[in-house]
C-alpha cells in the first residue's frame, strides 16, 4: 500500500494504483494538460472510499510505501486505463485528446471536445 500526498492532504491506496496515478500525472504534465481521476482509497478504520483528484502540469503529488495491516487495495481496470492513457499521451504528445470520466455515462471517457462551450 502507498500513501499519496497531494495539496496538503494524504490518502492510502494500493501500490499499483498510486504508481499508475503518478505515471498518468507525469504524462499529463509532459503535454501540458490536466484531468480528473477517481481512485479507490482506504480510511484509517479500513473503510473503502473514492478520492477524486485533479492532476496536471502543476500537480505536486508524491507517493510512498506505507505500513498497512489490511489487504492490498486493487483496481486492475483503473490501473490498466491510467497506464494506457499515459502511454497514449506520451506517444501522441500534445495532439492527444484528454478525457474525463463521467459516471452518469457509465464511467466512459468523454473527450473535452464533446462538451458544449458556453
Amino acid at each position: 500500500m502507498d500513501r499519496i500526498h497531494y495539496a496538503g492532504d494524504s490518502v492510502v491506496t494500493g501500490s499499483d494504483v498510486a504508481r499508475a496515478l503518478l505515471g498518468y500525472a507525469q504524462a499529463l504534465a509532459q503535454v501540458g494538460s490536466s484531468a480528473t481521476v477517481d481512485i479507490p482509497v482506504v480510511g484509517t478504520d479500513g473503510t473503502q472510499a473514492r478520492w477524486e483528484v485533479l492532476v496536471g502540469p502543476a500537480s505536486q503529488i508524491t507517493s510512498r510505501e506505507t505500513d498497512w495491516d489490511g489487504p492490498e487495495l486493487r483496481d486492475d481496470v483503473l490501473v490498466a486505463r491510467l497506464r494506457g492513457q499515459a502511454d497514449q499521451l506520451r506517444n501522441r504528445g500534445t495532439s492527444a485528446a484528454v478525457a474525463t470520466e463521467d459516471p452518469d455515462f457509465g464511467g466512459a471517457p468523454q473527450a473535452w471536445s464533446d462538451f458544449d462551450t458556453l
